[in-house]
């Protein structure tokens, strides 16, 4: 009972959108639990679904691997497993049930699984590992080895017991000590084909680090199902030795820091920053923060320093009555001084922009529209507010959500409940606000090119350019637009 098969849910080509922007991140969750359990005398493999075409190409890897434990493990670090779509959860049943059927320890962990854990178990999985996972797996494991029956005691599991009846043991603690995992087993993953995926679709190739876990902050749509409201960081100096790893591993142009929120801890991004100029380490990267924490220019400037050259931060909304709602715990004005502050450093600023969410009205959405077009952000990343179970939001509106609670794939976009305005308008709505964006860039582009045309160059000239495109189209969306709101 020593040989296990690690496999993940998301199958990049069952989500079409993300199958066609073509920039994968490898399960970097997956990594750190097969990392772990090989550190402690584990024999392990993946099969890694991010370009399989079919969940049933697993069985001649589980006939290969001959595994006794088949370990359904996804990236908690990713937002699209976050998101719990439906596509990527009947893959991981069918897979449960081949590894099922050839005599294989089945067990799962995911965001979704942690939410339908009664429909996991019923669909082939043995145990279900509620929130973090490493742990909880080397202990099940261990105590599976040595023909334990009893395995209740073990915090964070969810299985059928003697009587039929589903068994949820007490939760487990997080871990605090994030230095004391080793880091992750890159070796498992195929990486020239996430490298060729990348450089034939953005010109450059990307890999993505975690260095924290959790989000204390209380934003009452964010569901936090593995991670919860802790919040745990690994120190820089263990941060910067992964680094230096991949870095003399692989051929990387640029990180994504997967983080909720990068660098909360006091302090640390300044010596992060340190430690990146005195290895001589800067290499690109992006993260994800709060507005009220890029205020201080202190801290976006040792971020410019280290090599951060685009941060999204959840500005979600330019409605201050919105934004409080969601126990958002930050202000409109901080957005703006956050981004110029960002601006200022050289750092590119990115929106997370949410609509729908219950009591937006028209003026909050054009408020919303209004900052955007202001402040003109780097990139914009729009959806309609998504209920997960688990949160204050879900709560409010579980009433209202009927067989739908989950989308198919990333850009589904569909509002799930009843709201100020039928779903068909926010799907328009995502359509207009980017054509409107990309005409504001345009305009901004042109006048900047009208001031200094000695500077003009083929880039600038093309999104001066393209002016022309973006107005009309911005035109016709909009009347589009009118005519949903009077449906």
């Amino acid at each position: 009972m020593n040989n296990i098969l690690f496999s993940h849910s998301y199958f990049l080509r069952f989500d079409p959108k993300q199958w066609a922007l073509g920039q994968p991140y490898a399960p970097l969750g997956t990594l750190y639990a097969a990392a772990l359990m090989r550190e402690n005398g584990y024999k392990v493999s993946l099969f890694d679904t991010m370009f399989v075409t079919d969940p049933a190409e697993v069985k001649p890897v589980l006939q290969e691997t001959a595994p006794d434990f088949f370990v359904i493990y996804d990236d908690g670090f990713n937002y699209l497993t976050k998101m719990c779509l439906t596509n990527m959860r009947e893959a991981a049943f069918s897979m449960c049930k081949m590894a099922k059927a050839k005599g294989c320890t089945v067990i799962v962990s995911s965001s979704d699984s942690t939410d339908r854990y009664e429909e996991y178990l019923k669909e082939g999985a043995d145990f279900v590992i509620i929130g973090e996972a490493e742990q909880t797996l080397l202990e099940l494991t261990n105590n599976i080895k040595a023909g334990e029956q009893n395995v209740a005691f073990i915090p964070g599991l969810a299985f059928i017991g003697e009587d039929n009846k589903v068994v949820k043991t007490q939760p487990r603690h997080v871990l605090k000590d994030l230095d004391s995992l080793p880091l992750p087993a890159w070796d498992l993953v195929d990486i020239e084909l996430y490298r060729d995926s990348w450089l034939k679709n953005a010109g450059y190739f990307s890999i993505n680090m975690g260095t924290t876990r959790g989000c204390p902050f209380k934003c009452n749509w964010c569901a936090k199902p593995i991670y919860g409201n802790r919040y745990n960081s690994r120190s820089p100096q263990n941060v910067i030795a992964e680094l230096k790893m991949l870095k003399e591993r692989y051929p990387i142009d640029h990180i994504w820091f997967c983080d909720d929120i990068f660098g909360l801890k006091p302090g640390w991004v300044l010596e992060f920053s340190q430690l990146i100029q005195k290895e001589n380490l800067c290499t690109r990267f992006k993260i994800q923060s709060r507005a009220d924490l890029l205020v201080d220019e202190e801290l976006v400037n040792a971020l410019a320093a280290s090599g951060c050259e685009n941060v999204w931060i959840g500005a979600e909304s330019g409605s201050q009555k919105i934004l409080d709602a969601m126990d958002k715990g930050i202000t409109v004005d901080q957005i703006r001084k956050s981004t110029k502050a960002m601006k200022k450093a050289g750092i590119k600023p990115s929106f997370f922009i949410q609509f729908g969410y219950p009591g937006e009205e028209k003026t909050d959405i054009a408020q919303t529209i209004k900052m955007i077009n202001e402040l003109l952000p780097f990139e914009i990343g729009i959806s309609v507010s998504y209920p997960l179970p688990g949160t204050v939001f879900y709560d409010r509106v579980k009433a209202d959500l009927k067989k739908k609670t989950n989308w198919t794939d990333s850009d589904e976009m569909a509002l799930m409940f009843t709201n100020t305005f039928p779903a068909t308008y926010y799907k328009q709505l995502h359509k207009y606000v980017h054509k409107n964006y990309h005409m504001h860039l345009a305009k901004n582009s042109l006048v900047k090119l009208l001031k200094n045309p000695l500077g003009v160059n083929v880039s600038s000239l093309k999104k001066a350019a393209s002016v022309l495109y973006y107005t009309p189209a911005t035109y016709i969306e909009r009347i589009k637009l009118n005519q949903l709101e009077k449906v």
